[in-house]
């Protein structure tokens, strides 16, 4: 994020319903399916959402799953996000296709470990992780409102609490910072499909509590009712895949810091935990919200960086934004000591070859609570005592 003191920062979510959403949590799933069969499964799984019509593509190693146990799956996950509608239902209306191959041995030779060789990376690449203290959760504060908005909305809906408004939805939330922190809410937009019974004023009404319970008064103080933007195109009845197509890997700033952080680029969905794509972006994640949680900065960012085949990492960079290079230092120094940071090592440190991806899929990778089936381990703060100085 900007150096300046004063400033506005805007950073959005997107729904579960929302196409490329839709296309995350299926991939998901496929990877879920697999490590439920076989922990060291490999998968690689890219998925495509239209009007009634959703494709699977990809790369696997693993256990045989039939094809039609995958397809019902597809419907599972398109049922439990709530899409029945004409042009995108979990009914037999959509059509699924399967086009799952077996993973290259070119890839599988680079991965596996044998004779010295450690596993090695999945991918080349360079992965980013941030904390900052704006939030309880050592999140980001617009990214983290942005995805409440949404979450809380899905809530309501699936229980018929919200009644007329459909899965796909978009949230933007701006910050006025003064001095380096979030001081309040600037404007609200969220986009929200709807049946076509109700206007955009009811929309509206609807939706408004949803702004007021999702981000604490002290925020909103003086916040100006015109800032409150709903729907501004005026009608949003024909959306999710129908609307508009979905792709896995398309929303990875929604997925990761909301655009106050660096990404890599590299998506996190779809894939099994040797892909240094998501499994290192969780290692980074891990370690920079354990130098935050020591308390020793207000934010931290970490950059890994790996070559395909090899296990260690080929850099770690810290930036405590202090220009306190002793510090960093130490930190660097704490990294190298105390985090195996090998893919083995990641795997193994934060419990990663369990079907916990799922639930990944929407209102963010990080900033959530741990469970115990073992997803969001990289959301603990338990090595934080590390860094302590």
């Amino acid at each position: 994020m900007s150096n300046l003191k004063n400033f506005l920062f805007t950073s959005e979510s997107v729904s579960e319903g929302h196409p490329d959403k839709v296309s995350d949590r299926i991939s998901d799933m496929v990877v879920d399916t697999f490590l439920s069969k076989d922990p060291y499964s490999r998968v690689a799984c890219e998925t495509l959402t239209t009007t009634n019509k959703v494709v699977l593509a990809g790369e696997v190693r693993g256990p045989e799953i039939k094809k039609d146990d995958l397809i019902n799956k597809v419907r599972e996950c398109i049922k439990d996000i709530g899409y029945d509608q004409e042009g995108f239902t979990w009914k037999e209306a959509t059509k699924i296709e399967s086009h799952l191959h077996s993973q290259s041995s070119d890839i599988a030779m680079g991965v596996d470990s044998s004779g010295n060789k450690d596993e090695g990376a999945g991918d080349q690449g360079i992965m980013f992780g941030y904390a900052c203290n704006e939030t309880d959760v050592l999140m980001p504060a617009p990214i983290h409102f942005s995805h409440k908005i949404l979450r809380l909305m899905a809530e309501d809906r699936k229980s018929g609490r919200l009644k007329n408004i459909e899965p796909d939805s978009k949230s933007q939330v701006t910050f006025e910072y003064k001095n380096g922190k979030p001081s309040k809410v600037k404007s609200v937009v969220i986009s929200s499909q709807h049946t076509a019974s109700i206007n955009q004023e009811q929309v509206r009404e609807l939706l408004r509590p949803y702004l007021i319970n999702s981000i604490p008064k002290n925020f909103l103080e003086g916040f100006n009712e015109d800032e409150f933007y709903v729907n501004p195109t005026g009608n949003f009845v024909i959306g999710g895949p129908d609307g508009d197509c979905g792709l896995t890997g398309r929303k990875i700033i929604v997925d990761t810091y909301g655009g106050a952080a660096p990404h890599g680029g590299g998506a996190f969905s779809g894939k099994d935990p040797t892909k240094v794509d998501r499994s290192a972006a969780y290692a980074a994640r891990y370690i920079a919200k354990n130098v935050v949680a020591s308390k020793i900065a207000d934010k931290c960012l970490i950059q890994l960086a790996y070559a395909i085949g090899v296990s260690k990492p080929l850099s770690i960079y810290v930036n405590l934004f202090d220009n306190d290079l002793d510090k960093n230092k130490f930190v660097e120094d704490k990294i190298k000591e105390s985090f195996d940071l090998s893919p083995r090592g990641i795997r193994e440190m934060l419990g990663l070859n369990k079907p916990i991806y799922e639930k990944t899929s929407a209102y963010g990778h990080f900033g959530r609570e741990p469970d115990k089936e073992g997803a969001f381990s990289w959301e603990n703060t338990n090595k934080s005592d590390i860094f302590s100085k």
